[in-house]
Formats: C-alpha cells, structure tokens, sequence
C-alpha cells in the first residue's frame, strides 16, 4: 500500500494561511489611484482583491470569477453603477453588493439598496468602516447559502 502526499506547488488564492477561505471582492472604481491603494489595503487584511476600472470591466470580471462581495462605485464614466447593479444581480443573485457613494448621493445610494445592493457607504470611507461593512455582507451571504 502506498500513501502519496500531495504538495501544493503555490498558495491558494482563495485561502488564507490557516487554510480558511478568504472573501473574493470585486473593486469598481474608475478612480485608479483610490482603488490601487484600498486594494493593497484590503488584500494586506486577508481578502482576495481583484480591481476593475469601469462598468464594462467589472462585468467581464464577473463573467470569469465568482465573487461574494462587490464593492461598486455609484458613479462611473461608462456606466452608472446602478445599472452595473442590476446587472450583478441577474448573473449572481447572490453576490453582496457594498455601493460608494460621493457625498450629496445618498439618494442613489437608497435606490441601490432597493435594487439588491447590501449596504452603501460615502466615499472617501474610513476602511475600519469598510471593513465592517464587507464582514457583514460576508456573513450575510453565507447566511444566506446555509454554510
């Protein structure tokens, strides 16, 4: 009888070192420099970042990857982040959806949370805001999915 070992030639992505699953976020902001730096600053808190700079990239992007939580920036120079919104729902309905807003759209930001979204929160953000925001929909989802 022979026992053979399987040793990983690279880390998981999708965990972390203890071996737990990380949360996949998707960042869409068409603001490079805002979404470059919370990227690095929530991958350094454990979640697996992937950034898109538009509507159109954010939707190519959920296309080729799952993700639990998307944190989707309410104006956009292609497509408004409503539409993106909706648009999210139909291809994952269970995807959890963290809207930004610029100061004077809270309105919007309401119509986003009657169109499916989780939660919003006005940009620029605390990150200790916008990580309690991401392990509520985190734990919101998987409520939701029984795990």
């Amino acid at each position: 009888m022979s026992v053979e070992k399987t040793i990983p030639s690279r880390k998981d992505p999708d965990r972390d070192p203890a071996g737990t699953a990380r949360i996949r976020l998707l960042l869409v902001d068409d603001e490079k420099g805002y979404a470059h730096v919370l990227a690095n600053r929530l991958t350094k808190r454990g979640i697996h970042v992937t950034q898109a700079h538009s509507g159109t990239e954010a939707l190519r992007a959920m296309r080729q990857q799952a993700f639990d939580i998307a944190v989707l920036d309410l104006k956009m120079e292609d497509m408004d982040g409503l539409e993106v919104l909706k648009i999210f729902k139909k291809m994952d309905p269970d995807v959890e959806v963290i809207m930004l807003t610029g100061h004077g759209s809270q309105t919007a930001a309401k119509e986003g949370i009657a169109n499916g979204a989780f939660d919003y929160l006005t940009k620029p953000c605390e990150l200790e805001e916008l990580m309690e925001k991401i392990t509520e929909a985190y734990r919101n989802k998987t409520k939701k999915m029984g795990a």
